[in-house]
């Protein structure tokens, strides 16, 4: 059986490969559950409806959340770019290119 997210035989994929790739779609499946929550939202006129699919929404932010902290868990070096990027003021892109450069020490 083939699934979309191997670009290689998963057979020749080890277990924490397969569960690495795993969690990657995960992560694009809660932000895409989140992105379509948003436009709901933008647009419900309901506000019952509306508080409840702002419910949902958090949910789903909540599992981007834990699937981001696995993936970080499992790669070192994104941590390290991560922590010189998110809840920090200034300008994102300057961020960027600093986590870039303490990766690379």
């Amino acid at each position: 059986m083939s699934f979309d997210q191997y670009h290689e035989p998963p057979e020749e994929l080890s277990d924490e490969t397969r569960t690495f790739a795993r969690m990657i779609v995960s992560l694009c499946e809660e932000a895409e559950a989140i992105n379509w929550y948003e436009q709901r939202i933008a647009v419900e006129k309901d506000k019952d409806a509306k508080a409840i699919m702002q419910n949902a929404q958090q949910e789903e932010f909540k599992h981007f959340g834990m699937d981001l902290e696995f993936l970080l868990r499992k790669k070192e070096v994104w941590r390290t770019t991560l922590k010189e990027i998110l809840f920090k003021e200034g300008d994102i892109v300057e961020l960027g290119t600093k986590g870039e450069e303490a990766a690379e020490d």
